[in-house]
């Protein structure tokens, strides 16, 4: 049950982070292009990957903790659901090249995050 409870707690903050990015991005750029989830699913894959470094190498945490980091928080902060129905969206608005970009820039961008992660933690926290 504790696990349970630590990956509810995450994906609490998750989610309500994952609002106050959008509502930003939004604020800052506006409408028309998903900005919000696109930071949101770079940001958190960089996240991810200095934490899969961190706490594989030197960083030891119950698995409560580390559920309530990845599963809970990450989880809910990284929007792959919204991503597909932004891409959707886009598509059947007929802007078919700007879904196409989304996609090849949030796909490139956020796996090439999570490698930068790792890096950056393999230097930071050698």
């Amino acid at each position: 049950m504790n696990m349970i409870v630590a990956i509810a707690i995450g994906g609490a903050a998750g989610a309500v982070g994952r609002h106050f990015v959008n509502v930003g991005m939004v604020a800052l750029l506006g409408h028309g292009f998903p900005w919000g989830t696109l930071v949101v699913n770079i940001g958190g894959s960089l996240i991810m990957g200095v934490l899969a470094h961190v706490m594989a190498t030197s960083w030891t945490v119950s698995p409560e903790l580390r559920a309530l980091m990845t599963v809970g928080a990450l989880g809910a902060f990284t929007t792959f659901s919204t991503f597909s129905l932004d891409v959707v969206s886009l598509y059947e608005r007929g802007q078919i090249g700007l879904a196409a970009i989304y996609v090849i820039a949030s796909v490139t961008a956020s796996v090439g995050a999570l490698f930068l992660g790792l890096k950056l933690a393999r230097v930071v926290f050698v």
